[in-house]
């Protein structure tokens, strides 16, 4: 495995799991979010952020956590593997919101300089939706654009925690 997609709701877990995968398997870390916003939560063209997600997905090796669903046909066939981060919806409320009163006053590491934590109705709506609307959008994407592409979903702590195991020990 030298190329794997960690995706999910927010406060999934996707990050931190990214980083230990990243770790123990000694690859190279992406934060999708920090190549996509631009200081002030501004977004990219879509031009140029496929152009961006291209060059990363054709690196010979990544950890690359982040959805950005309209580019997963860029990454999926270049990916070992999706770990697919899906704990229940109230779980990932109560992350995002343990994370935003967590970095409330220092910036989150896997975001870019100028894009505080913020938490909106729009984006609650987002994770509360997730199962309904992303979740049936990446499965279908899979199926269409890597069908035999293996997918590990972690519906929970022990899931995590078992998955990680069967992992390589990390370098010294």
């Amino acid at each position: 495995m030298h190329r794997i997609l960690v995706v999910g709701s927010a406060g999934a877990g996707k990050t931190t799991l990214a980083r230990e995968i990243a770790r123990r398997l000694d690859l190279p870390l992406i934060h999708l979010d920090r190549h996509f916003w631009q200081p002030g939560w501004t977004a990219p063209g879509e031009a140029r952020w496929r152009e961006t997600v291209a060059e990363l997905a054709a690196r010979p090796a990544w950890v690359m956590d982040g959805n950005y669903g309209g580019t997963l046909d860029l990454r999926l066939p270049r990916a070992d593997l999706l770990v697919f981060c899906d704990p229940p919806r109230l779980r990932c409320l109560g992350r995002v919101l343990r994370r935003r009163w967590a970095h409330r006053a220092t910036p989150r590491d896997d975001l870019p300089v100028g894009c505080p934590e913020r938490i909106d109705l729009q984006f609650l709506r987002y994770v509360w939706r997730y199962p309904r609307d992303s979740r049936p959008r990446l499965l279908a994407a899979v199926a269409s654009r890597a069908p035999d592409l293996p997918v590990v979903r972690l519906r929970g702590r022990a899931d995590v925690r078992r998955w990680l195991a069967s992992l390589p020990a990390a370098p010294p």
